[in-house]
């Protein structure tokens, strides 16, 4: 379902950064600061990879990358135009930025701010496989890290936001993102809804050292995604089978319990990636609201009964039974119901390892597919998979897959529509959309 574009956007007393801000917004296409709905957002950075392989197979060069872009990607393939203004990323664009990778990024239409930084060279990084597969990285050029004061005022409005950085960093990150916030409004005047924060922690920094600091930053942020060699590292242990060598299911399981139990009372998820396993989903259960139906009889209390003042026809059931009272003082009976939680194995769309030619931003693409997912309302199982197919489709080649038409018409990447593919996946896991 497409969104209907921003026609204006209120702001609060506009700060000095704000107003900069505002002078970088993304430009519509008629040229003129057009706002749109955004659904995503990531402050993961732009990279040009290059990619060294063993031999005989040769290296390539001025690939897309980093975290931003595979992000981006992740959520671009559910969102095909015009909904694709709906996600929002950053790239500072160095003096030996390649024309062809401008033009490939300006195929998918979505609302990238480009910033031109002629004083430097874009990011560029190296990557390097072993025979498992592990990869090695190092910057080639000085980074440029994102923080909170580069989101316009449109980027700012985002219903998810895609963090990748160290415990420390995200509390940083969210709480700013908050504050800055604050200053906006719906178009109606309205507060902003309440955003998405998923969260990716940086392997060099999931360590044991490190848990207090991650379980300190749980409580701000909806989703926490490692893979699972960095939910091991949190846990002081390797993540694999002892015998076999493969990523265990068990120890998976075993730390986010483990994670969960530490924090009984908060809502956040675990959605932990495990490469050919699929992705393993935890949530606390606990008690939620329903949405009062619709007609559904309230019953109006005296001001004295609510607030104390016990008399002998107190109602004790609307007292103690977690009934939820309005400002009015109004009772809705039946609003609290009661979450199970999540414990659930999602598997990878690909099973066949031929498939799967670069894993290369395969974890990105998922968290950009799951974040939009959430922003749109789904479920976190549904999200998932769109997160999985979304994945299979940033793993089929190197670099990032083609984008193309059909003979109706009709958006394809690597020749397949993104929603069928999702159709086939949604049937094999036997659940139904919401």
């Amino acid at each position: 379902m497409f969104h209907e574009s921003f026609k204006k956007l209120r702001l609060g007393k506009e700060s000095d950064s704000q107003a900069m801000d505002a002078q970088l917004a993304p430009k519509s296409e008629n040229g003129d600061n057009g706002f749109h709905e955004i659904d995503f957002v990531t402050l993961g950075m732009f990279i040009i990879d290059d990619i060294e392989y063993l031999p005989p197979t040769p290296p390539v060069r001025d690939i897309l990358g980093g975290a931003g872009t595979y992000s981006a990607l992740g959520a671009r393939l559910f969102s095909p135009p015009p909904l694709s203004k709906s996600v929002g990323w950053i790239i500072d664009k160095g003096s030996d930025f390649p024309q062809p990778l401008e033009d490939l990024i300006s195929t998918w239409e979505t609302s990238v701010l480009i910033r031109p930084t002629p004083e430097r060279l874009t990011t560029r990084g190296w990557n390097g496989y072993d025979e498992h597969q592990n990869r090695a990285f190092r910057y080639m050029t000085p980074k440029k890290r994102l923080t909170a004061e580069d989101l316009t005022p449109e980027l700012l409005t985002s219903r998810s936001f895609h963090l990748i950085c160290s415990p420390t960093r995200c509390r940083e990150l969210v709480t700013e993102i908050k504050a800055r916030r604050s200053g906006l409004s719906t178009p109606d005047g309205g507060h902003l809804p309440k955003p998405i924060f998923i969260w990716e922690p940086v392997p060099d920094l999931c360590t044991p050292d490190e848990l207090l600091n991650c379980t300190n930053t749980l409580p701000l942020i909806d989703i926490i995604s490692p893979n699972h060699s960095e939910l091991a590292g949190f846990m002081g242990d390797s993540g694999l089978d002892p015998e076999t060598g493969e990523i265990s299911t068990k120890a998976v399981e075993r730390a986010c319990e483990q994670l969960l139990g530490s924090m009984p009372l908060q809502s956040f998820a675990i959605v932990v990636r495990a490469g050919e396993k699929g992705c393993y989903l935890a949530r606390n259960g606990g008690r939620k609201r329903k949405a009062p139906l619709t007609g559904q009889p309230r019953t109006k209390k005296a001001s004295a009964l609510l607030h104390g003042g016990l008399q002998p026809d107190t109602d004790m059931e609307a007292l103690f039974a977690g009934l939820l009272q309005d400002p009015e003082g109004t009772i809705a009976r039946e609003e609290i119901e009661v979450d199970p939680g999540v414990e659930r194995w999602i598997p990878a769309y690909h099973t066949d390892p031929e498939k799967v030619v670069d894993p290369t931003g395969g974890g990105n693409t998922f968290l950009g597919g799951l974040a939009v997912a959430l922003a749109r309302g789904k479920s976190l199982e549904e999200a998932a998979a769109w997160g999985s197919v979304a994945a299979s489709f940033a793993i089929e080649q190197v670099g990032t897959p083609a984008l193309g038409k059909n003979e109706d018409g009709e958006e394809t990447w690597n020749g397949v529509k993104v929603d069928e593919r999702f159709e086939e996946f949604k049937n094999r896991l036997a659940f139904s959309e919401r």
